[in-house]
């Protein structure tokens, strides 16, 4: 159990802990937050996923239409990602929602709108329909953006803001956002699917009115977020409405640990969100004097030198896989004999697996911390995929070649549907280090260069099928999806071993031998068991808390 580090941080907790639980413990507040994204995450999903269908459907026999849109999305998160998060930690965050909200409704509502055009037959000429195409594209690429603006600004700014310093309603909140995104992705297609199946435009028809009819819910119930979270609508010097204007926080001691994290505000770091307007006009001219590339040179370095940034690239390594049931993947379970609707049952399987995690990983973390929780997810994953890409690299082995590739397939979905737990565990743990260490006027900028990156190794993992296309050498982008995997497990554990000396834990019976060997240097203090020792464990680096009863008990 970890104690105050002196009376006065105790003190400072008792004063705010109780007007932050009053004005985060409502209901209604986390009940409009998860109404708002879950709107937004159904029409972005159903949409997503309907859209390439879709324009599979007004140009059959060619997969160039379609594979142009999807390069053109990536792409544009690629490339504008940065920008938008720029805009983010710039802006006031109710304008952030709100344009998102608008430009991605906007973009569905006139595709829509389009696509019913080119299905109907109304443009009949190549030149029309090339024309429309680009249209579309352009919109996807505008929709996307919009989606990572609302995305990284609700899950990665507003959830931190409304949760503060309570830990435990952080990671409810970010397990419950989670969920509703594993559902969405599992609904959304789902419904889209059945629909398309009788009629591509009863499909489009539904994605319209869907969008129309949901947008107003979706804004209000955000915007009644922001209007009862005062702490939401800080855009000036105000102080936080919780706070003592004669405490600063340079009266009260911080945790080493604490140096990074934004839960604990920083007299020589301040949030631009709490700065004088004149210093963020400042900030934001000067910015914009700064040319485009020069700033996203500043940016990458600023990405690089964070001191999370290992486990964020180790989550976006993750995104460099075909191990998942998404297009590629599903063509080649169809070329190897599967039906589409096996195919459906075993990605229900696998999101039921998905969302598993959401409750697993909160009950992890609060036990074992995000940090070592995440090791133990990420080793999981690795684990599972390596059985995977054993499996599948019996493809077309020996000379029954059928029966080979089926018992491939068979292994490959096994193992990557038990492996996406680890997945998403590691997921909600990285989001949760992020959230907390990531300075707060940093986060719009740091978590949509992590987009970014997500997206150019997606691009990757498209990259290898086209390469390697056959079902037969499906085993190659297998393969290199497992090292993605093993170069991001070994990317975590050097955070892990930089951040607490060790990876494994040494058994009690060592750690008390190495406590009597450093008694007289570097011992512990026994005067009580609330008392400060210098454990000597992980080479002496740094002070922990030990308690002294029946038995040693390292704090975790």
């Amino acid at each position: 159990m970890a104690y105050p580090e002196d009376p006065s941080e105790e003190v400072e907790i008792m004063v705010h802990s109780e007007p932050e639980q009053e004005s985060t413990s409502r209901p209604d507040i986390k009940h409009r937050l998860y109404i708002s994204h879950f709107l937004s995450t159904w029409n972005s999903r159903a949409f997503e996923f309907g859209a390439i269908l879709f324009v599979a459907a007004c140009f059959p026999g060619t997969l160039l239409p379609t594979s142009a849109y999807a390069l053109a999305r990536a792409a544009s998160a690629v490339a504008f990602s940065p920008a938008v998060g720029r805009y983010i930690d710039t802006t006031d965050r109710l304008k952030v929602v709100r344009l998102s909200i608008l430009v991605q409704r906007t973009a569905v509502i006139v595709s829509c709108v389009g696509l019913i055009v080119l299905w109907s037959g109304w443009a009949s000429s190549l030149t029309s329909r090339s024309c429309i195409l680009v249209v579309l594209s352009l919109l996807g690429c505008f929709e996307k953006l919009a989606s990572i603006m609302n995305l990284v600004s609700v899950e990665r700014d507003w959830v931190v803001t409304i949760a503060e310093k309570d830990e435990e309603l952080l990671r409810v909140l970010n397990s419950q956002m989670r969920r509703i995104d594993l559902l969405c992705k599992l609904a959304g297609p789902l419904a889209i699917s059945l629909l398309d199946g009788l009629s591509t435009k009863i499909a489009i028809f539904f994605v319209l009115g869907s969008n129309l009819a949901t947008v107003a819910i979706e804004y209000f119930a955000i915007v009644k977020v922001y209007n009862v979270m005062p702490s939401l609508q800080l855009t000036s010097s105000s102080p936080h409405p919780h706070e003592d204007p004669l405490h600063t926080p340079a009266a009260a001691p911080q945790h080493p640990s604490d140096q990074h994290s934004p839960l604990f505000n920083h007299p020589e770091n301040p949030s631009p969100r709490v700065q004088p307007k004149t210093h963020r006009n400042r900030n934001r001219n000067h910015n914009h004097n700064l040319c485009g590339l020069h700033s996203l040179i500043r940016s990458l370095a600023f990405y690089f030198r964070h001191p999370v940034f290992l486990p964020s690239m180790a989550l976006a390594l993750l995104y460099c896989s075909v191990l998942s049931f998404s297009g590629q993947m599903v063509t080649y379970l169809l070329s190897v004999g599967y039906q589409s609707s096996h195919i459906g049952l075993m990605r229900t399987v696998s999101v039921v697996f998905e969302i598993s995690a959401t409750w697993i990983s909160p009950k992890i973390m609060a036990r074992l911390g995000p940090t070592r929780a995440g090791l133990w997810g990420i080793n999981w994953q690795l684990i599972w995929v390596g059985l995977a890409a054993a499996a599948a690299s019996l493809s077309g082995a020996g000379s029954h070649g059928a029966t080979a590739s089926s018992l491939a397939a068979a292994g490959l979905v096994g193992g990557v549907i038990v492996s996406r737990v680890g997945l998403w565990a590691f997921d909600l743990c990285v989001q949760m280090i992020v959230q907390e260490e990531v300075e707060p006027e940093n986060r719009g900028r740091f978590s949509t260069l992590e987009s970014s990156f997500q997206n150019g190794f997606e691009l990757l993992s498209y990259a290898s099928t086209l390469i390697f296309s056959r079902p037969d050498q499906f085993k190659y982008p297998v393969l290199m999806s497992a090292v993605a995997v093993l170069v991001a497990s070994a990317l975590y554990a050097a955070f892990v071993r930089q951040r607490r000396g060790h990876l494994l834990h040494m058994p009690r019976c060592l750690n008390l031998k190495v406590h009597h060997h450093h008694h007289g240097e570097r011992g512990l203090s026994h005067g009580n068991s609330r008392g400060w020792g210098f454990a000597g464990v992980d080479g002496g680096r740094g002070w922990e808390r030990v308690r002294q009863s029946d038995e040693w008990e390292e704090d975790v």
